[in-house]
């Protein structure tokens, strides 16, 4: 069974997810990767390849077409990239049976476009809270039996961990993406609200002196309390020595599946979150972990789990018990092997990308954009910040599309930026 996977790259959660599932495939599986960019981080692609599966990187189209229709069924690694928008809307694909997987919540910007819904052969979500996105859509029992969802996020394997982790009493941590396009601005007012004398919370992951977390880290009261770690080489050490895992993030931010927290469970570590659906979907409050309604619930919460330590080891242990039984590799690579199994049976068929999801960049990045109750778009809403997936991006990656330079929301970014070029000033916050 040769399955093609298109993806923008292999960095991050995709990554990770995919280097976990080629070593948990059938031999009846031959997967055959294709990057439309040089991965920046190839840990993951070189996993990939190490462990049997082909991978191709930036081929021209008619290599890429080629494979398509070589393949038994095409699946697209979906997220609101714009290599991947051009990728699938610029080319004519062969007739193919197609999967596309879901890295994204959609549950606020970037939205997924309804008419992807119901474009493949099979849309599959990361996380179950992704389902909520279909109320209110006009989709058909037909429609819904092609929707499903297939976890991809998994905790360490088993062998991989310490019979007695060496934890240290009291320890916070938080291990992840260090914004606050991600965390919570929230994080560091529960630090200071929850804190003692004893307390120091390790923050692993990349961050810049003049980033807007490290100021607002400096103006707590406390800033004894963090240490920025820098990246952590070996998360895994990271995690077993931990055990309380501070995971607050921002009510809309970007993930689906989390695998910083999935890892951090697996790992006997108590997590204690906010009340956002893709964290909801994963911790049980009281359970598996904790869930705060808002910061002085948070702040009250950990203060708590440092005070009893013998509840929150037992929380770790639960949290790791419900990542074995529910969250490993084994679990999702059979799941899409019953997929594949299915859509085998079935002819393969026109894909028409281009017709649902439009030919200009500027049909790309609105299409996942929020409208106000009149149909028009909030252009103040729009998000000024260079995150993946971001107009900063799309104006990098598509800086020959002029449907980007005539939306109204350019010109205030190049404003802030103070260039009079929007797409130097797209490339300079990328960088």
């Amino acid at each position: 069974m040769k399955i093609l996977h298109v993806a923008a790259h292999l960095g991050g959660g995709v990554g990770k997810a995919h280097s976990s599932l080629v070593d948990a495939d059938a031999l009846s599986i031959r997967r055959h990767y294709v990057l439309l960019e040089e991965p920046r981080d190839t840990r993951y692609a070189e996993s990939i390849s190490h462990s049997g599966a082909a991978l191709t990187i930036a081929p021209d189209e008619a290599t890429l077409l080629k494979l398509a229709a070589a393949a038994d069924i095409v699946q697209i690694e979906w997220w609101n990239h714009p290599r991947l928008y051009r990728c699938l809307c610029s080319n004519d694909w062969p007739l193919m049976r197609s999967v596309i997987w879901c890295h994204i919540s959609g549950l606020a910007p970037p939205l997924v476009p309804p008419a992807l819904l119901t474009l493949a052969d099979r849309f599959i979500f990361t996380s179950g809270c992704s389902l909520a996105t279909l109320s209110g859509l006009d989709l058909s029992p037909a429609d819904l039996r092609r929707i499903g969802v297939v976890n991809s996020g998994f905790g360490f394997p088993t062998r991989q961990r310490s019979k007695e982790p060496p934890r240290r009493e009291g320890s916070v941590s938080y291990l992840g993406t260090v914004s606050f396009s991600k965390m919570s601005r929230d994080f560091f007012q529960v630090v200071d609200d929850a804190g003692d004398s004893g307390m120091l919370v390790e923050i692993w992951g990349m961050v810049e002196d003049d980033s807007e977390v490290a100021s607002v880290a400096q103006a707590m009261r406390h800033p004894e309390r963090i240490r920025f770690m820098g990246h952590a080489a070996d998360p895994a050490r990271v995690l077993e020595t931990t055990r309380i895992f501070l995971y607050l993030l921002k009510q809309d931010h970007f993930g689906t599946a989390e695998n910083a927290l999935v890892e951090a469970m697996s790992y006997g570590c108590a997590p204690l979150v906010f009340p956002n659906p893709p964290e909801l979907a994963i911790v049980t409050d009281g359970e598996t972990g904790f869930v705060a309604e808002n910061a002085a619930d948070a702040a009250g919460r950990l203060r708590w789990m440092r005070e009893h330590p013998m509840e929150t080891e037992r929380i770790g242990r639960n949290a790791a018990a419900h990542v074995a039984a529910t969250r490993l590799p084994a679990h999702s690579a059979a799941a899409f092997a019953r997929i594949y199994d299915d859509l085998l049976a079935s002819e393969k068929r026109p894909v028409d990308f281009r017709a649902a999801l439009g030919s200009t960049a500027a049909d790309w990045f609105m299409g996942t954009q929020n409208s106000t109750a009149s149909g028009q778009t909030d252009w103040m809403s729009l998000s000024t910040t260079p995150t993946k997936g971001s107009l900063h991006h799309f104006l990098a990656c598509c800086p020959d599309d002029r449907s980007l330079q005539r939306l109204p929301a350019v010109g205030a970014l190049s404003d802030q930026a103070e260039s009079s070029h929007p797409r130097e000033a797209a490339l300079r916050a990328l960088r």
